[in-house]
């Protein structure tokens, strides 16, 4: 199989400074999750209320992150990823002023917008870099900083306890806008891959596409429309572990909001960051022998993530619902680092963040409704560890999915 043999300049520099970049975006979107308690304190509100504050982000976030792909693939990636990043900066500054749950949940949307354009543009800018056996390594270790900023949402809770829950807005706001300029110093984009069959032009020229075209070539391929349902489902169970395991972790164990906020987030994503490491590396080494390697990897590990999720959420032991959530942290962070590069296999180039775009549309939506369930079933004063349940039956129907993305992947070529 043929690789690359020399990763064009700046290929690593541009993963470490979308490290930092990846880990400020997760963690000021999560870590509203984490102070619940002392948000709800200030702003009265409803627990269905309270879980709509991160369904609209991801509402708002996936109707359009299609759109915000196609941004990427026909504009710069790197420009299109600074606006990104100070605009949600300002807005998570801003967050820190609302004193209604009405200004919340705008800001909460207007995060959702801002933050759209991020990640399609810059897992996309990643593998323009990365074309040969680094690609799932260069995206594994990216996504170790949304793993680490994940993680970090826990801190959110513990300075709200502390200091009120203002303080993690202005703090973390302040920070993006500061690194906005860091980025903007040494960011740059890189020549792009073109289809086989495509003219000869520059290296390094953007490609000529428009939206109508992008959708035609993505959707007329039968293994990405499947990957858009797995995607999906991905999400919902994702997304459903994320927004409620710190309520659930602090109620069925009887700790502080910032104990099972640091323990809901700190221990998931210590493992997913373990995880997309080994996955990113053991997948790369899986392609130099084998094209579909890239998908073996995520399948084997979706088979362990469902029992770990099960037990995290059916048990009355605290230390065996932390080895469980870890378990379905590190085993689940195999699909995280290997979509990017499955969907290289099965799209083409001119269109990756347009496709990844809609991969987030779909995994967005239905993870928004999914944490707006859990607090519709809390105000039905239903157990929400029923979740964790349904979350471990989609980890085994995506794996069914990977399947069948697999099977049409020749054939799509």
């Amino acid at each position: 199989m043929a690789l690359d043999s020399k990763l064009p300049a700046r290929a690593w520099l541009t993963v470490g400074l979308l490290w930092v970049v990846g880990l400020l975006n997760y963690l000021d979107r999560v870590m509203i999750t984490t102070m619940r308690g002392s948000i709800m304190e200030e702003i009265p509100m409803t627990e269905a209320q309270f879980g709509l504050l991160t369904s609209v982000f991801l509402w708002t976030y996936g109707i359009l992150s299609p759109f915000a792909g196609f941004l990427a693939d026909r504009y710069s990636r790197s420009r299109v990823i600074i606006i990104s990043l100070f605009s949600w900066s300002v807005v998570t500054w801003l967050t820190a002023h609302a004193t209604t749950f009405g200004e919340l949940l705008v800001t909460r949307a207007l995060m959702g917008v801002t933050e759209a354009c991020y990640i399609p543009a810059a897992l996309a800018l990643i593998t323009d870099y990365h074309r040969g056996d680094t690609r799932s390594r260069a995206e594994g270790l990216h996504m170790s900083g949304i793993m680490v900023g994940a993680g970090l949402g826990g801190v959110g809770g513990w300075i709200a306890e502390r200091h009120g829950w203002e303080h993690s807005f202005t703090i973390f706001g302040l920070v993006g806008i500061f690194y906005t300029f860091i980025v903007a110093l040494f960011l740059r984009d890189a020549p792009r891959e073109r289809p086989a069959d495509a003219a000869s032009s520059k290296a390094d020229a953007l490609p000529d596409i428009d939206l109508r075209s992008a959708f035609a070539s993505l959707f007329s391929r039968n293994s990405f429309v499947l990957a858009v349902f797995y995607w999906g489902l991905l999400g919902m169970g994702g997304w459903a572990v994320v927004g409620w395991m710190p309520t659930y972790m602090n109620e069925n164990f009887n700790l502080s909001q910032g104990v099972a906020g640091l323990t809901a987030t700190g221990y998931l994503q210590a493992a997913l960051l373990v995880g997309v490491l080994v996955g990113g590396a053991w997948a790369d080494r899986w392609f130099r022998t084998n094209r579909y390697g890239r998908f073996y990897v995520p399948l084997i590990g979706l088979c362990f993530a469902a029992p770990g999720i099960f037990l995290a959420g059916s048990t009355n032991l605290l230390p065996v619902a932390i080895i469980g959530l870890m378990v379905y942290g590190f085993a689940r962070a195999f699909a995280d680092c290997n979509m990017m590069p499955i969907l290289c296999q099965v799209t083409d180039p001119r269109y990756r963040a347009t496709g990844y775009g809609v991969l987030n549309f779909c995994g967005t939506i239905v993870g928004g409704f999914t944490i707006y369930a859990g607090g519709a079933l809390r105000d039905a004063k239903i157990d929400v560890s029923l979740i964790f349940g349904f979350a471990s039956v989609s980890m085994l129907g995506c794996a069914a999915l990977l399947i069948l993305i697999k099977s049409h992947a020749a054939s799509d070529r």
